[in-house]
């Protein structure tokens, strides 16, 4: 028994060890003269793998050790379709490590679970871009269930058919060494995943992670963020988390026993006696580095006639981070974000909850389906009015695997404003793109594409241009463009990746705010995505109180402050100054210079300001404060 436990130990420690060297190898130029010794990489992945074989060796343990002479058959067939998925499984895992690690440039984690609820538009997005990856994995896996199966006919059979009694003694001790597995630590606490975060280069500790352990870990953080996770970055009272959230945002003093600890009023810098409208256009994953005449000629145009945010920076790397960066001034939650999270699903600030109670019409418009990242269900449980979606779109220009186009979208949208107001009725809305998403199945004819005859991102946030393009156009001709306030920004970067522990310069993203009456300026200071919403309220010309974290770049209070979140980690930035903090790991202080992070010496304050965002956002959430 011993014996056939240890082979499918090493069995499933090769498949690991095999595409860690793969990666390995990949990466290799990333880390090569980073100054780490990155060969212990293997030792310390050897220690994630142990871990997890071993918990995959319990059942084969408690069958092989308990299972009666009488049912030996029926226990080798079990074992050895046990081992046949399990092994596939892996095998299928590390592959998908490959193509996950070039668009998230991590191994798999929540994220590779995380859309399965929407499985159409995730089988298709996966066939249209991972054919030859999926064909020779499926290849592999057929190839290896077909050898295993026939080699293993009795495989188990000797080892069943010995006495009970026998195998019953060889648990307790094999039981013993799996729970060591397990465990993989003698000390206090077991090891887990920041066992493999040993050096200060980001790919090489990727590379040292388990990408099962990694999903699985993830996951379970995931539903326990509310509690006990939060602690693994540190302990801290809420009210001085609170606090310090205040006084680095330069948000004045609030009642932290108060309904909406943040909400204070603001004063309009930009008094008006009408009531305009307020239009956002969130781009989907339009990083800053594609702004360039070939690519976005046409938001271009918009920058000398608008406020040009050129150092605005995205809360996180998801979507449903941007949409409440945008929507309701709230930072990066840990765990999930709140357009998914039950507690926020009402009750919670939006524009909307701001502006209906002064007889606007607030809306969400999208050209795809809107329960898609559950974002109907956030959007109506809080406030808004109406939600355009894939369905309401009557003979669309053109329709791909994320739904109806940009240009669909932009038509729909000058459409619904005017008739609105032509109705006297002020309004508040969302627009969110979906052109510019993998994989970038876009209309012919519209542009000439900067790489030909493929397709690629470039092309597609080069067609998301053109579709701003139209907008604008079409809106200048109508009435309704002289009273409304605009504002066009990207709800993260395509791709976010980097050596750095949080790779800041991917998170910069491009933003504007324009309508008739705005002075044209290039705001070059940090900026954050709530700044952005502050900022649009501002220049609606009308005293607001909200709780949005952020501020309008108006106010003498504003701070060049942003929270940014990859993965579990979240980078503090002020000014040029950036703090780190992870779970289970000594937070860190960096100066940002030339696109990336420089050690420095611990800022202590930064640093427990960057905690204090952490337990402070969770607060916010947890106990509904956040109105």
């Amino acid at each position: 028994m011993v014996k056939k436990l240890f082979t499918y130990y090493l069995l499933m420690v090769g498949v690991f060890f095999l595409g860690r060297v793969a990666l390995f190898s990949i990466y290799f130029d990333r880390f090569s003269d980073s100054g780490v010794n990155y060969w212990l990489s293997f030792v310390y992945g050897l220690k994630m793998d142990t871990m997890v074989a071993s918990m995959l060796l319990v059942i084969p343990l408690i069958v092989l050790s308990f299972s009666p002479m009488g049912l030996a058959k029926i226990s080798n067939f079990f074992l050895r379709l046990y081992f046949v998925v399990v092994l596939s499984m892996l095998i299928y895992i590390e592959n998908a490590t490959f193509p996950f690690f070039v668009q998230y440039d991590v191994r798999p984690n929540f994220k590779f679970v995380e859309y399965l609820e929407y499985p159409v538009e995730v089988f298709n997005m996966i066939i249209a871009d991972y054919k030859l990856a999926l064909t020779m994995t499926f290849i592999m896996i057929g190839l290896f269930a077909w050898i295993f199966l026939r080699k293993t006919k009795e495989s188990f059979l000797t080892v069943l058919q010995t006495p009970l009694w026998k195998r019953a003694l060889w648990f307790l001790p094999l039981a013993l060494l799996l729970f060591i597995g397990i465990r993989s630590s003698f000390g206090h606490r077991a090891a887990n995943i920041s066992d493999a975060m040993y050096s200060t280069n980001r790919i090489v500790n990727e590379v040292t992670k388990n990408s099962l352990y990694s999903i699985g870990y993830a996951m379970y953080t995931n539903k326990m963020y509310a509690t006990k996770a939060i602690k693994q970055y540190g302990q801290m009272s809420t009210e001085e988390a609170l606090q310090r959230m205040q006084n680095t945002l330069g948000i004045e003093g609030n009642d932290f026993s108060a309904a909406s600890v943040f909400s204070r009023m603001e004063k309009t810098h930009f008094p008006s006696t009408k009531k305009k409208n307020l239009v956002i256009f969130l781009q989907e994953s339009l990083g800053y580095q594609f702004v360039t005449p070939e690519i976005t000629p046409e938001l271009l145009k918009l920058k000398k006639e608008a406020i040009w945010f050129s150092e605005t920076y995205s809360n996180g790397t998801r979507s449903v981070r941007g949409i409440a960066g945008v929507t309701s001034g709230f930072l990066a939650v840990p765990g999930k974000g709140v357009v998914k999270r039950s507690k926020s699903q009402s009750d919670f600030f939006t524009f909307s909850s701001l502006l209906k109670p002064l007889g606007y019409h607030t809306m969400f418009l999208y050209g795809g389906e809107a329960r898609f990242d559950n974002m109907r269900s956030w959007f109506l449980g809080n406030g808004f009015d109406e939600i355009i979606e894939e369905k309401d779109y009557l003979n669309p220009k053109a329709v791909s695997t994320w739904g109806v186009s940009d240009e669909d979208l932009a038509i729909k949208s000058n459409e619904r404003f005017s008739a609105l107001y032509k109705e006297g009725k002020p309004f508040a809305a969302l627009m969110f793109s979906s052109s510019n998403h993998s994989p970038f199945d876009i209309p012919e004819g519209r542009v000439e594409p900067v790489k030909k005859g493929v397709q690629c991102v470039e092309n597609a946030i080069q067609y998301a241009d053109y579709a701003i393009g139209e907008f604008f156009k079409e809106a200048k001709k109508l009435p309704y463009y002289k009273d409304t306030v605009f504002v066009v920004i990207s709800d993260h970067n395509i791709r976010v990746y980097g050596d750095d522990a949080v790779p800041i310069n991917m998170f910069r993203i491009p933003a504007l705010i324009i309508g008739e009456g705005i002075a044209p300026k290039i705001y070059d200071e940090l900026i954050s995505q709530p700044d952005v919403l502050a900022t649009a309220l501002d220049l609606m010309g009308k005293d607001f109180e909200y709780p949005i974290l952020g501020k309008s770049i108006f106010s003498d209070a504003k701070k060049d402050v942003n929270l940014m979140q990859f993965n579990e980690n979240y980078a503090l930035r002020v000014g040029d100054k950036v703090a780190i903090i992870r779970p289970m790991r000594p937070a860190e202080t960096f100066l940002y210079v030339d696109t990336h992070l420089v050690p420095t010496e611990h800022d202590v304050e930064l640093e427990k300001d960057a905690l204090a965002f952490v337990i402070g956002l969770n607060h916010l959430y947890d106990k509904r404060l956040f109105r």
